[in-house]
């Protein structure tokens, strides 16, 4: 039988040991389907706000229940979404993710640092910020957010910039040409240009995955930060 300092200890220990983070072996794809994002709904997860959204102008909103313009509302992705370069080795940027074991609710608004493992960008890492998810997605599987990524399965970029971005519907565009087409939105073109530079136009590569504290350049642009945050480690770069 515990005695009741036993138990008191045990109580206290369990209310500041760290989440378990979620960590393992993982897939990539790209996209960027200007929909208003998964984890901006509020009651996805115990978040400090859900990710944010912005208008067809790119203007942020503050309705968290607006409709998502993939479903003929005015609800957004932000285009301050896209993925940029810290340095020659380490990036940061959105995905929509599907971890094994988990469920929207513990992985909206959570950061995961993505080392990659195959391609030309392995040896490099990047830490991302899940603020979506998809039915399409299997297993410790990471959709990575950028402009140019193809729209996948629907496509709120017609709605919201009046036409379809360039690009194949899976896969999106093939060089980095087609970043300047007059149909790839000027605020987006800064992202596509880092699938070609920084990202060096890599397909899909792999990565080893684990889960970080959110980086505060990060929560800055979604204005969502878990609860849970400070539980997980900060991050480190390969």
């Amino acid at each position: 039988m515990y005695s009741k300092i036993a138990v008191s200890l045990l109580a206290a220990a369990s209310l500041t040991a760290p989440a378990f983070a979620a960590q393992g072996n993982g897939v990539t794809t790209r996209y960027w389907d200007c929909c208003k994002p998964s984890c901006s709904w509020s009651g996805k997860a115990p978040v400090s706000s859900p990710a944010r959204t912005c208008d067809a102008n790119d203007n942020p909103l503050n309705d968290v229940d607006a409709k998502s313009g993939c479903d003929g509302g005015g609800a957004y992705t932000c285009s301050n979404y896209s993925p940029w370069a810290v340095n020659d080795n380490l990036a940061y940027g959105f995905a929509a993710t599907a971890i094994s074991g988990g469920t929207e609710n513990s992985w909206c608004c959570a950061c995961y640092q993505l080392d990659f493992t195959s391609g030309p960008v392995a040896g490099k890492s990047m830490i991302v910020q899940s603020t979506n998810t998809g039915g399409d997605l299997g297993s410790n599987h990471f959709d990575l957010l950028m402009p140019g990524g193809g729209v996948g399965i629907f496509d709120g970029c017609r709605s919201e910039f009046g036409q379809s971005l360039p690009g194949q519907q899976y896969g999106g565009i093939s060089s980095r040409s087609e970043c300047d087409a007059s149909n790839m939105p000027a605020v987006l073109r800064k992202g596509c240009y880092w699938r070609f530079d920084w990202f060096k136009n890599a397909d899909n590569p792999s990565v080893s995955f684990k889960q970080v504290a959110c980086p505060a350049a990060l929560t800055a642009i979604s204005g969502c930060k878990r609860n849970d945050d400070g539980s997980f480690p900060a991050a480190q770069s390969s």
